[in-house]
């Protein structure tokens, strides 16, 4: 597949267009809910789809980022469509994650690209994601807690290392909105845009990440994402493996350092 080239996944039949869009786009692989008639809320057939596209951003080796957004502005995902939870009935308790990927672990840096409604599901999806850049405007929350539906795409797991127990607990048992402000505030949002400059600052950043070293960048991220909840020394212990295993990119890095190239910020 081409640079730039889009896919549909998940054809409907129902003359609605493809529920998951896939596009490849310089380091980038952008995967987008293409539900906006309902809020990108997702059914059996758009997880299914948000799967297929994780597996081909896994299978890519040249797509070093992967970003999930919403089409349009108005939501990025409303969470599960609660209107076709039978479309679910099979999913709950896939390996994979009812939501296409939920309780899998990207092997690459993975970026939320998000305006307008974060909800439910959707901001259990863009907990999964490494880092979170949103548009002015965008909303977070888990109103399923009025209806009695429970987090099942781990929410209940991801929330507290990013925000602290407390204030996810808060969060969870309360189900109340969050706005933007208060999300930069408790560290739920890495980055705030101006309306619609969510996704252009995502490709932004992928091709900041893909300015540097591969090998060590993906080590020394997956010695941070291993060492969650584990003990000071069990993180460690990840380190010493992780971190010498980049021997050779990182003796390269020093010797450049020294002959002058990277100071200042300058790329090497």
């Amino acid at each position: 597949m081409s640079e730039s080239s889009v896919i549909g996944l998940g054809q409907a039949s129902d003359g609605l267009p493809d529920p998951v869009l896939y596009e490849r786009r310089g380091a980038a692989a952008i995967v987008t809910i293409n539900r906006a008639h309902r809020r990108n809320a997702v059914d059996g057939l758009t997880a299914a789809a948000l799967g297929e596209a994780y597996q081909r951003f896994e299978a890519d080796d040249e797509a070093l980022c992967m970003i999930l957004t919403g089409d349009g502005d108005q939501a990025f995902c409303a969470g599960a469509d609660l209107k076709a939870l039978e479309t679910f009935a099979e999913r709950l308790m896939l390996p994979e994650g009812p939501l296409g990927f939920t309780r899998l672990t990207a092997s690459k840096p993975t970026i939320a690209a998000i305006s307008g409604w974060c909800l439910a599901g959707g901001l259990e999806l863009a907990l999964w994601c490494d880092l979170r850049i949103c548009a002015e405007g965008t909303t977070f929350g888990f109103p399923e807690r009025r209806w009695g539906v429970p987090l099942i795409d781990g929410g209940t797991q991801r929330l507290a290392p990013i925000v602290g127990l407390g204030r996810a607990l808060e969060l969870v048992l309360t189900g109340r909105m969050v706005e933007l402000d208060e999300a930069v505030q408790i560290g739920l949002v890495n980055e705030v845009t101006p309306p619609g400059g969510h996704l252009t600052r995502a490709l932004e950043l992928v091709e900041t990440l893909a300015a540097f070293p591969r090998d060590t960048m993906l080590a020394d991220r997956l010695a941070t994402l291993s060492g969650v909840g584990l003990s000071l020394e069990a993180g460690l212990a990840i380190e010493q493996q992780t971190g010498p295993a980049t021997a050779m990119t990182a003796f390269t890095g020093a010797g450049k350092f020294a002959d002058g190239a990277g100071r200042g910020g300058v790329g090497v």
